[in-house]
Formats: C-alpha cells, sequence, structure tokens
C-alpha cells in the first residue's frame, strides 16, 4: 500500500502512519485492548519494581524542586511512592491515584519514610478537592497517560491557592521530523496497553505553558530511556486571584 492510498488529499504520510494503518484490525491490535483490571494490575507490579531506576535518573531534580516544598501537597498519580523522600516533614500530603493496585505501594512507601498519607481514589481531572486548597501540586511522568491534559491541568489551577506551585517532571514528544517522533507514534498503541495508558507522543511542554500558568519555567533534557527520552522538568505559578481558575 502507497502512503497515498491512506490519505486522500494526497498529501505524503510518515512511515508510522503507514505502519499504524496495516496494524489496525490484526490479531495485534485486537490484544492491545486488554481489560482495564488487568492493565492497572499489571502497570502497579511494574512500576514497583521499575521505578526506582527512573526516580535514580531523575534524583538531583526531585531534590532540588521538592527539598523546600511545604504546607498541603497534592501529588496527581504518585504511583509506588518514589517522591516520599524527597519530602520535608511536616507537610500535609494528598495523593489523586485512580489505580487502586497502587494504594498498598504508596502505604509501604509512606510508612518506610514516617509520612502521614491521604490516598484517594480521583483522577487529575476530578480532583476530590476544594477551589485553591492546595500549596502545591507535582505530577511526575502522569500528564503523559491522564484522559485530557487540558482538563487535568485547569483542575491542577483551581485547586491550587494563588501563587501555588505546580511542580512537574514529564517525558514528552521528540521534535516534530525526527525519527524518534515517528518511533513515538508508531509504537503508541501498544506501549499505551502495556504502560497504563501512557502517550510518548504527547506535546506536554506546549499544553502546560498553555494553561494559564505564569510565570512558567521549563528545563528540557534528556534521559537514557530510548523512545521516551526527551523530558521537561519545571515550576509553574498559580496566576493571582482576580484571574479565572
Amino acid at each position: 500500500m502507497h502512503p497515498y492510498e491512506l490519505n486522500p488529499g494526497r498529501t505524503p504520510l510518515n512511515w508510522h502512519h503507514v505502519v499504524l494503518a496495516r496494524l489496525r484490525g490484526t490479531w495485534l491490535w485486537r490484544e492491545m485492548s486488554v481489560p482495564l483490571e488487568f492493565s492497572q494490575r499489571l502497570f502497579a507490579w511494574a512500576m514497583g519494581h521499575v521505578a526506582q531506576h527512573y526516580d535514580a535518573l531523575l534524583a538531583h531534580r526531585k531534590e532540588s524542586l521538592l527539598s523546600g516544598i511545604h504546607g498541603t501537597i497534592v501529588e496527581i498519580g504518585p504511583g509506588t511512592g518514589s517522591n516520599f523522600r524527597y519530602y520535608p516533614r511536616g507537610i500535609h500530603w494528598i495523593g489523586a491515584e485512580p489505580n487502586r493496585h497502587m494504594h498498598p505501594y504508596l502505604r509501604r512507601a509512606a510508612e518506610s519514610v514516617g509520612l502521614e498519607i491521604d490516598v484517594r481514589s480521583s483522577r487529575a481531572e476530578a480532583l476530590d478537592l476544594a477551589d485553591q486548597s492546595a500549596d502545591v501540586v507535582i505530577s511526575t511522568a502522569v500528564l503523559c497517560s491522564v484522559d485530557d491534559q487540558g482538563k487535568a491541568l485547569r483542575e491542577i489551577r483551581r485547586v491550587l491557592r494563588p501563587g501555588g506551585q505546580f511542580i512537574f517532571m514529564e517525558h514528552v514528544a521528540a521534535e516534530r521530523g525526527t525519527v524518534l517522533s515517528g518511533i513515538q507514534h508508531a509504537i503508541q498503541p501498544l506501549w499505551s496497553c502495556l504502560a497504563g495508558g501512557c502517550h510518548p507522543a504527547r506535546d506536554t511542554q506546549g499544553t502546560i505553558t498553555q494553561a494559564g500558568f505564569a510565570p512558567v519555567s521549563v528545563e528540557r533534557f534528556r534521559l537514557p530511556l530510548g523512545p521516551i527520552a526527551p523530558h521537561i522538568a519545571g515550576i509553574a505559578i498559580r496566576p493571582s486571584a482576580n484571574l479565572p481558575a
């Protein structure tokens, strides 16, 4: 099949579009639709075994960004609690973790560092929190897997107090037109199935900068993680109360 046959406008398609078109309808494509319960259980188990490696790669950035926080801290998608060891004592920590299979890992990790936690099953797009009730919201490799990034970021702004910090460390899309960008798009269906709904090619940096935070400080860097090598880390500030949340 020639790329033009997939596109009535006769605009040449990238090779990964051709791969996906051939994959649709095959047994492999159908197998990617694993039941949600099994996918969540598998992802929790995997995170429990690989989170330490990822945490080590981000350790110095986590120490810099997380060690000085205080007050009420909301962490979306905290997973297995790999951030707990960077938090100062005395904070009030609330976790929004919709995957209930992560909760036992979180409680064990919190107990190991002496941190009291409040774990909730709410999603990032619908946080079970009052307006302007958080001093800091934290996201580590979470915005890649939420259903609606824009809605999640609006919720983060809503629960942050004026001047509150949104601290993020996320893997992001490679530059358009690069080989890595093509790979990210090609592996998307299988990757999402195996990695808890993760989308490796999301322009998370662009979405954050357009979400109404001001100012936004972003560092872009790469980690030795193959298709999810491109990363960002930074802080976005919730603007003053006279702006819409």
